[in-house]
């Protein structure tokens, strides 16, 4: 019986060490990515593949490999409910951006990490890269925590608090008095807006300084992930693992509603 094959780069990531216990704990292999794609194809024809790393990579070795890839869409996060995002928020292009912002804003790209996810004092302000490279731009709020969700078919497979007041600060959701009203949020986001989400992926989301809210500020998504490329911080690294298995694993597998999501 193949219990397939957790692919990790050649230097792993924390993230990546982690799950590649978890996945050697269930009977998996785990290979580090040291020789090119058309070896690695060679050697694990048959097998099922899955991927933990960077998007560069993955989009070097899914081809080969036969991994399908899931993203969430760069206009998701641009398409919610205020409700949900507690701010404007809307996706252009780096040129119009870098002509029409005039004062501070929060921009980044949606899921690459080609510039730097910042508060750009104006459009001038923003790096020389090609017009058309797709960015988000927000109103600027401060998260007073944030918490990130791997999120699987919509329930929560584990998740982890990552940041307060902006500095890192990691530790179990459930060691966290927010608990419930992070799970309650992301059970009100699953039923309301997570049709336009792949059924593996992580949502970060952080509780606005000033807004109401029983813990003080009001919750709100702060973005959407790649599972496969998504720090697990203090998260449980079993939970995470299944996220990521469904989220970058054989094409063959990805399900029919999965298939708009698929990295090509």
């Amino acid at each position: 019986m193949d219990d397939g094959v957790l692919l990790i780069p050649a230097r792993p990531t924390a993230t990546a060490g982690l799950l590649a216990g978890a996945a050697a704990l269930r009977g998996m292999e785990v290979r580090a990515l040291d020789a090119g794609p058309g070896a690695l194809s060679a050697a694990l024809t048959g097998r099922s593949v899955h991927w933990c790393g960077g998007p560069a990579a993955g989009a070097r070795v899914a081809g080969p490999l036969g991994i399908g890839l899931l993203e969430p869409p760069d206009d998701w996060l641009a398409g919610l409910p205020w409700w949900a995002t507690g701010r404007g928020i809307r996706l252009t292009g780096l040129g119009e951006a870098r002509a029409s912002l005039r004062g501070p804003a929060f921009v980044k790209p949606p899921r690459e990490k080609s510039f730097p996810a910042a508060v750009y004092a104006d459009g001038s302000a923003l790096p020389e890269l090609p017009a058309d490279t797709p960015v988000l731009v927000s109103e600027v709020v401060d998260f007073a925590a944030e918490y990130r969700l791997f999120l699987l078919d919509g329930g929560i497979a584990a998740a982890s608090r990552y940041a307060v007041h902006g500095r890192l600060d990691s530790a179990p959701l459930d060691a966290d008095p927010r608990a419930p009203e992070v799970r309650a949020f992301a059970a009100r986001l699953a039923a309301e807006a997570g049709g336009g989400l792949p059924s593996a992926v992580t949502v970060d989301i952080g509780f606005i300084a000033g807004g109401a809210g029983s813990g003080g500020g009001r919750p709100a998504v702060v973005e959407a992930n790649m599972a496969w490329f998504s720090n697990c911080y203090a998260a449980d690294p079993s939970g995470v693992l299944d996220t990521v298995l469904r989220a970058a694993g054989p094409r063959e597998r990805v399900p029919g509603a999965d298939l708009a999501f698929v990295r090509v």
